[in-house]
């Protein structure tokens, strides 16, 4: 019997285990280890940060689901793992052995390299739902006393969907409440342009999100490099194409919410062989680190290299569709190993994103991923809002019911199969509460 260990039970984390679980059947140990007893849908995040969802409404118990699909599940969280040992120390001083390990653990927000930074100091965060929560508490507060806004992404960030959505679902609620005419917003991000998505742009996103922008009245800065957020203002410089500063900006906010850069979490961080130096997972094609080949790993904690350089530093993405091709291929691989065969499977690196506003959203596919590409394609309307519910129905329903079965695979079956992606039927809308 071979014992196969999760680190991490969130979007990649959980329907690993489900998957190792299909392909292994009940003569295999399965373990996952997490901080904290639920599965939080991220996605989410930004309709909880205005009240459109309670934390309750995105949360799932998994000790439950986990027991039903007879996987072993440690809340506790770990402390430290030893790769050359094959154990993981958890928090509460006990340890975990295994034949195998599978890294997903999602990433370390690294507020503390900016001063001022995060929700425990000047800004607000959609990052987690705790988080999430707590910046519903400062929209309240923006909707009683309205005042210029600040949303975006600072440099080193790697997932600017989120920000996008944000800034436009936040418009939409503050056109609801009626103050939307005494809150002036500006998008601050340390991408080259807007629509950039850490992707080089996907189809026309540069056009479609610039012209949201200026219907919304939204103004932007781009290639800023933010210094420090104080006394209710972020100081910025924007960087030309030198390297150089052209101006610095001092922009006043009464709500501030900008997502940070990342960075590999402490139990697997400055780990030689395992880790680059930000702290992000090696790996080869098949998921497997190349120095400890027990140990894969899935989703934001895999290291990726940026598309090319930029004047502000701006991290690659890693979506769903992405995350859920090395789930696949990372089951099937270590399926191989119990076996006694090799490694085989590659994850097929393409996006299929669905950003909404609101009232509206962008879609985009991108086959690869990273350019140059086979498909390259956006699109917006208010079908994108209506399917991002649909999305989030579906996968809450996919973690409660412990199914494997892949969102994402059907829908790029369809949108190769279909011109239009809006032909798609989805279930209804995502609206206010």
């Amino acid at each position: 019997m071979s014992h196969i260990v999760v680190l991490g039970a969130g979007l990649g984390g959980t329907i690993m285990a489900y998957e190792l679980r299909d392909r292994l059947g009940l003569e295999h140990k399965i373990s996952v280890i997490n901080k904290g007893p639920t599965y939080s849908f991220v996605p989410s995040n930004p309709w909880v940060a205005v009240g459109w969802r309670e934390r309750q409404d995105v949360e799932i118990d998994l000790a439950p689901v986990f027991a039903k699909r007879q996987i072993d599940f440690h809340p506790q969280g770990a402390r430290r793992l030893d790769p050359s040992a094959k154990r993981i120390e958890l928090l509460d001083d006990s340890v975990l052995d295994y034949d195998y390990l599978v890294i997903a653990t999602g990433p370390e927000l690294a507020f503390d390299e900016i001063e001022g930074f995060g929700p425990t100091h000047e800004t607000q965060s959609v990052c987690f739902v705790d988080h999430a929560v707590s910046a519903k508490g400062a929209f309240d507060r923006l909707i009683a006393n309205p005042g210029p806004v600040v949303v975006g992404a600072v440099q080193g960030a790697s997932c600017f969907g989120p920000a996008y959505e944000f800034v436009f679902i936040l418009d939409k609620a503050l056109r609801d409440a009626k103050v939307r005419d005494r809150v002036p917003i500006t998008f601050i991000t340390s991408e080259p342009y807007i629509g950039h998505l850490g992707l080089d742009g996907v189809g026309d996103t540069k056009g479609l999100l610039e012209s949201e922008m200026r219907q919304r009245h939204i103004k932007w800065i781009c290639n800023a490099k933010v210094e420090k957020f104080a006394d209710g203002k972020v100081f910025a410089a924007e960087i030309g194409e030198d390297g150089t500063a052209l101006r610095q900006h001092e922009v006043p906010f009464s709500y501030a919410m900008m997502l940070p850069a990342f960075r590999g979490v402490a139990a697997v961080r400055d780990i030689e062989g395992l880790t680059n130096p930000r702290g992000f997972i090696l790996a080869d094609k098949y998921q497997r680190n190349p120095a400890f080949p027990d140990v894969f790993s899935i989703g934001v904690c895999v290291a990726i290299p940026p598309i090319g350089k930029t004047p502000v530093p701006v991290g690659v993405p890693k979506t769903g569709f992405m995350i859920e091709s090395m789930v696949t291929a990372t089951a099937h691989n270590i399926a191989n190993l119990v076996a006694g065969k090799q490694p085989e499977a590659e994850a097929t690196w393409n996006a299929i994103c669905l950003a909404d506003f609101g009232d509206g959203g962008v879609a985009f596919v991108a086959q690869p991923q990273i350019p140059p590409r086979n498909v390259n394609w956006a699109s917006s309307g208010k079908w994108v809002h209506t399917a991002k519910a649909a999305f989030e129905k579906y996968f809450l329903h996919k973690i409660r019911s412990g199914t494997s079965e892949t969102f994402y695979e059907k829908l790029a079956l369809q949108v190769l199969g279909i011109d239009k992606l809006k032909a798609i039927k989805l279930d209804e809308p995502a609206q206010p509460k």
